[in-house]
């Protein structure tokens, strides 16, 4: 990057959104130079190769491609991504466990300036992209156990392989992880925040305060507790009871 400008691109395939989200840029962050725009994904490619920009803003769903079918085609990734995308549950969901910066459309100029601000400071801290080549490996990992979740916490970034988490553990504004290795870790994400990551990953919330690996259940004996393989006991809410019973028989037979 050079010291005055932020070398960028677009890739997206909607006109409107190009349009406006290169006005605000050149109005509101002049120092993001917009190299060019991209209507496709193929023609994106063409355009990284050609330009090697710092950033680029990169649409999830093209026509031709998804943003992360694109980047997979790369041999070697050097710039920064903000993703951009409709307001997708599951498109939202994925980037947030990989801790990937994203933009909703239609783009808000506040959220823009905000991730522009997280673009600098990864520069300062020397950060490479690799969380885009994770998430990668992510999405090419079939067994969901294996994949591993990324979270940004006061102290650093933190990885974590699900497969290693015995359960999580809410405090208030934030949760304690605790893990195989009888280690624990804090994040300040709430537990609804990690119920959201993790809660189609093979995780359950059966409680206000816990959200339990299903790997790690020994024994449901009861209706009201869980037997963890570290001998912890964990209690079932009562409004949780028959949501649990079927969650985990539904995850016994897989």
């Amino acid at each position: 990057m050079s010291s005055n400008k932020i070398r960028s691109l677009i890739i997206d395939d909607d006109p409107f959104i190009r349009d406006l989200l290169q006005d605000k840029l050149h109005q509101y962050l002049p120092e993001v130079e917009v190299l060019g725009s991209a209507t496709s994904g193929s023609q994106g490619l063409a355009m990284i190769n050609e330009f090697q920009p710092d950033l680029i803003f990169l649409d999830v769903e093209m026509a031709d491609m998804t943003g992360f079918e694109m980047l997979a085609k790369l041999e070697d990734i050097r710039f920064q991504t903000i993703f951009i995308t409709s307001y997708s549950h599951y498109a939202i969901k994925a980037i947030r466990f990989n801790a990937l910066d994203y933009l909703v459309k239609p783009i808000d100029l506040g959220e823009l300036k905000e991730s522009i601000k997280r673009y600098k400071a990864n520069i300062q801290q020397n950060k490479r992209p690799d969380n885009v080549q994770q998430a990668l490996i992510n999405f090419n990992t079939k067994k969901v156990s294996d994949q591993t979740l990324i979270l940004q916490t006061q102290e650093g970034e933190l990885r974590l392989i699900l497969k290693n988490i015995i359960r999580v553990e809410g405090e208030r504004n934030y949760s304690y992880i605790h893990l195989a290795n009888n280690k624990k870790k804090l994040t300040t994400k709430t537990l609804g925040d990690m119920e959201e990551l993790l809660g189609e990953k093979g995780f359950f919330r059966c409680h206000k305060s816990h959200l339990v690996n299903f790997s790690y259940i020994k024994a449901y004996p009861n209706s009201t507790t869980i037997m963890l393989s570290d001998d912890t006991e964990l209690p079932i809410a009562r409004r949780k009871k028959d949501e649990f019973k079927s969650w985990y028989e539904r995850w016994n037979a897989v």
